[in-house]
């Protein structure tokens, strides 16, 4: 595992949807990221008036750079800490990215003999079956899960769904929410005994402006 770098805070964020809103979180918190930074296309971003480095990453391998150490903290969504389950300290709740893990089916499902679920999500489908007494087989995809259930390949899917737009224009329905999504602030624990300090305070400034937030 790499050591911290004391001066420094290196923050692992995700690209994307889940970037946008938290680097407007990090603004409302009084942390001046440069607005020209919410299209750049480097993976290494310098911050060095903030003491801050910011690596940006797929979501799903937010959580590995935190584990190992070569991000102090990072910003992930609930699901893939419950997908991936690190070793690492889940700080705050930001509030940010909100969606929902469900299952999903087409609304003429009836139960089988041998039901097949299709997910980006195996531990999390195969763990709520398994506490449902359901015994699935759940098939790893990587793509359009919503394809599943249409060309026969499983009854039903495990997927997140943030306004349901997609499932209605395929003819599918949420049948089930396994449980809420928001974005999470991680921390590596060593990073969190050796530079508590500033993680702490970032957290402060992060819970303040999500506080304002919610009114």
């Amino acid at each position: 595992m790499s050591q911290p770098n004391m001066n420094i805070l290196k923050v692992a964020m995700p690209k994307g949807r889940i970037y946008k809103q938290a680097s407007k979180l990090f603004r409302e918190a009084g942390l001046p990221i440069p607005s020209d930074f919410d299209d750049t296309r480097k993976l290494v971003i310098e911050l060095p008036e903030m003491d801050m480095e910011f690596i940006m990453a797929k979501p799903v391998d937010v959580p590995t750079y935190v584990e190992y150490g070569v991000a102090d903290i990072g910003i992930v969504g609930k699901d893939v800490l419950m997908e991936e389950n690190k070793d690492v300290f889940e700080l705050l709740d930001l509030g940010i990215a909100k969606c929902r893990m469900s299952v999903i089916g087409l609304p003429d499902w009836t139960p089988s003999i041998n039901p097949r679920v299709a997910t980006k999500y195996p531990n999390v489908a195969s763990q709520y079956f398994r506490e449902q007494g359901q015994q699935v087989e759940v098939i790893k995809l990587n793509g359009s899960i919503e394809l599943a259930p249409l060309i026969g390949l499983a009854d039903r899917i495990v997927d997140m769904v943030e306004t349901g737009q997609t499932l209605r224009e395929n003819g599918l329905v949420e049948m089930e929410t396994i449980f809420g999504i928001t974005s999470r602030l991680i921390a590596n624990r060593v990073s969190y005994r050796m530079k508590n300090a500033k993680i702490q305070s970032l957290c402060d400034l992060l819970q303040a402006a999500i506080t304002v937030k919610q009114g």
